[in-house]
């Protein structure tokens, strides 16, 4: 385990990266690249001893390879998202969709292919970072249903029973449920939640919505509140 800090130019705590990686040059790579960004990082091996590392460092997002020993980055999602929110970025060396799909559906907020750019790993990490500073920062309650969303907490109450969600479950939620009735695309829902739309990533629009209405919906397959638009998207039913 690594621990790389740096003294930032301006009076600002750094946010806190953890890079999980079996492979210590990809460890020292990406890290040096967040370093240079004036990031806190710290590094872990494999899931078990990012657990360790995430539970005593409390980061603010996690850079998971999918492929290590001991356990691998899907068993850490399974483990991690009992505990905690954290943001995570897969790194993958994996090209098919479906492995891509499912750590989304585990709970992950997005994915960088191997091999990736230096400019590419910073630019979707400051990405999300935002994503999450975004979603804390309005002053509003929404209404919706029996639905009630603390914006500025990222909590979710259905009924009475608080419900937890990621931040990426948790603004896209909010999109819809801020405008019952309206159709949302799959690329205007990526561009809510990225800030720029990818057409290669609409799939993961599906991921997200199956994990929200699997933690929000009284039966999943006969969904109440995100309604699916064949052939359009999605909507947050308005009656």
């Amino acid at each position: 385990m690594i621990i790389n800090s740096h003294h930032l130019r301006e009076a600002v705590v750094p946010k806190t990266i953890l890079v999980v990686d079996d492979k210590a040059n990809i460890r020292t790579m990406v890290s040096d690249y967040l370093t240079e960004e004036f990031f806190r990082v710290v590094t872990a091996e494999d899931g078990q001893q990012a657990l360790y590392v995430a539970r005593h460092e409390k980061p603010d997002l996690i850079l998971l390879d999918i492929m290590m020993p001991k356990m691998g980055g899907y068993e850490f999602l399974r483990a991690y998202r009992k505990e905690q929110n954290t943001p995570v970025i897969l790194l993958t060396a994996k090209i098919e969709e479906s492995d891509k799909v499912l750590g989304l559906e585990l709970g992950a907020d997005d994915y960088i292919t191997k091999p990736f750019s230096p400019k590419e790993l910073v630019a979707r990490v400051r990405t999300v970072l935002r994503r999450t500073d975004r979603a804390t920062s309005p002053d509003e309650i929404i209404r919706v249903a029996d639905l009630t969303l603390d914006v500025p907490r990222l909590r979710l109450t259905v009924g009475d029973n608080p419900i937890e969600l990621t931040t990426t479950e948790f603004q896209l939620l909010t999109t819809l449920a801020r405008q019952p009735g309206r159709i949302f695309t799959r690329s205007q829902l990526l561009d809510a939640v990225h800030g720029i739309a990818f057409e290669s990533y609409e799939r993961a629009i599906d991921a997200h919505v199956k994990n929200i209405r699997r933690k929000i919906e009284p039966n999943p397959r006969e969904p109440r509140y995100i309604l699916t638009m064949y052939g359009m998207g999605y909507k947050f039913a308005d009656e």
